[in-house]
C-alpha cells in the first residue's frame, strides 16, 4: 500500500506535468472560441485548476486506497 507521503508526491508531480500542459492548451484552444487570454491569466487560470486537481487526485487515490487495504 502507498503511504500518504508518496500519495502526495505523485499526485504533485501529476499535477505540476498537468499544469504546463493545461496552460499550453489554453492559449491554444481559447483563441479557436474568441477568447484572448494573457499569460498572466492563462496562468492564473491554470494555477486555480491545478489545485483543484491536486485535491481531487490526493483525496481519490486515498479513497481507492482505502478500499484495497479493506480486502
Amino acid at each position: 500500500m502507498q503511504s500518504r507521503m508518496m500519495s502526495m508526491v505523485e499526485a504533485i508531480v501529476n499535477v505540476l506535468v498537468g499544469f504546463w500542459i493545461a496552460v499550453f492548451a489554453q492559449m491554444l484552444v481559447l483563441p479557436l472560441f474568441g477568447l484572448h487570454a494573457s499569460l498572466s491569466q492563462n496562468l492564473g487560470m491554470g494555477l486555480i485548476f491545478t489545485v483543484v486537481s491536486l485535491i481531487r487526485s490526493y483525496l481519490l487515490r486515498r479513497f481507492f486506497n482505502a478500499l484495497h487495504a479493506e480486502k
